[in-house]
Formats: C-alpha cells, structure tokens, sequence
C-alpha cells in the first residue's frame, strides 16, 4: 500500500513538474531579436533547369543541372507576435551563404542538334547568395516553453558567381540582383528564461537566377538562367523584449 501511494505521489509530482515546465506566462514579451548560424545543403538542388541566354550559344541551348557545394550561412532576424492573436505574427531575417560551384562535367545540348552533346569538365567558381525576406508570416504554438512554429514569405535573392578573369583587370565575375522568390521554414523556439530562446529551424529558399554575358569570365563566360533551391539548417539564440 505504502508503495502505491509513492508511485502515485511519484508520478503527480512528474506531472506537476512537466506542467509547469512546459506553461508560460501570457505576459511574456513578443517583440525580438535573433542571431542565426548554420549551413547551406543543396539536397536534391543546387542550380538545375540551366537555359543558355547568351550570343556565344544558338538560341535554345542548354546546359546540365550545376552541382553546388555545401556551405556555412550566418545572418540575423527580428520579429513580432501580435498580443490579440498570439499565434500569428511577422518576421524579417536576413542569411549570407557561399554554396560554391563545384568542378564538374559540363554539357550543352541544342534541340536542333539532338544527337550533339558537347561535354567538357571545367573548374568551379565561387557563388555568393544573401537572402533577404522583409516578410515571414508566422505561425507558433504559443502555450508551452518549448514553442513549435512556420513561417513563409517573400524572398529578395543576391547573387555574384566569381571566377578567374581571361584579360588583365577585367570583371571576373558576373551578378544577378533583386530576384524574387520564396522564403519557407519551420522550426520550434525554447524559452531558456523570460527574454531568452534557443531555436532550431530549417529553411527553403526558391528563385530564377538570370547571369549575364561576360566574355573574360572562365569558365562562365556566357549567359545563363539557372533555378535556386537551397534547404537551410540553422540554430540561434534570441532575445524577447
């Protein structure tokens, strides 16, 4: 008898104990700040759908998907969650990453020539993106410490792929900026104290890159428009005000 009833004060404390670890005051702070680290992983991606657009090709020519490299990506993030509905609020964050262009086969084919496929193996380049999203609408579930939450919005996309320069001081890279795309992630939030978080979260970001002719540019001297998909990890710490 006298074990059933520790069992049982045993297991009401646990209870009590994962209630109140779990509760958080309504009068928390929604307003913050945020610091993220982490990396960039071309699963399944990189830059595919490669269309030609340049004078050194015949209109039509294509180019094979181009492998990217894995990379560190750093950036920060504000938001607000609204007291009348705490649940859904906004997010703008800003995250630099280098997923470089690695050295790989190269292939161009032209629908007029179906059975000619030029293949070469190049060196890479490097590969600049920011991402800046003036918006995420965001989505949590506001009731407990550790708070599991979504976010989607708009993306604005800056890219510079850089490389070697074919003539003396000549540009030896080409840019695409202001590109529009999209910005998705899920994540959950921990509420370390009253004005402290940890989080973890992953990211998706999708665009159309369009690069320009630069004919003292090796090995992209000619024009491309390429699809960016890019799936973020990344942890960081906020503070709540």
């Amino acid at each position: 008898m006298k074990q059933h009833s520790s069992a049982w004060i045993t297991r009401s404390l646990l209870q009590v104990l994962i209630v109140l670890a779990l509760s958080v005051s309504h009068a928390y702070s929604e307003t913050y700040i945020a610091g993220q680290l982490g990396a960039a992983l071309p699963v399944g991606g990189g830059l595919t759908s490669v269309d030609i657009d340049s004078s050194f090709f015949l209109s039509g020519t294509t180019h094979s998907d181009l492998e990217l490299s894995s990379s560190f990506m750093f950036g920060g993030k504000v938001g607000h969650y609204f007291d009348s509905v705490r649940w859904f609020g906004l997010e703008a964050e800003v995250f630099h990453s280098t997923p470089h262009i690695e050295q790989q086969r190269h292939t161009f084919q032209n629908p007029a020539f179906p059975g000619v496929t030029p293949t070469a193996t190049l060196q890479g380049a490097y590969l600049r993106v920011l991402t800046v999203a003036p918006f995420n609408l965001m989505f949590r579930y506001p009731h407990a410490r550790v708070q599991p939450y979504i976010g989607v919005g708009p993306g604005i996309f800056f890219a510079r792929i850089k490389g070697e320069g074919l003539a003396p001081d000549s540009p030896a890279s080409t840019s695409d900026n202001a590109r529009i795309g999209v910005n998705v992630k899920a994540g959950f939030e921990y509420y370390v104290t009253r004005h402290v978080t940890a989080f973890a979260e992953w990211k998706f970001n999708y665009t159309r890159f369009n690069f320009d002719d630069n004919p003292d540019f090796f090995p992209f001297f000619f024009g491309m428009n390429a699809t960016y998909a890019m799936h973020f990890v990344s942890f960081g710490v906020g503070y709540h005000f």
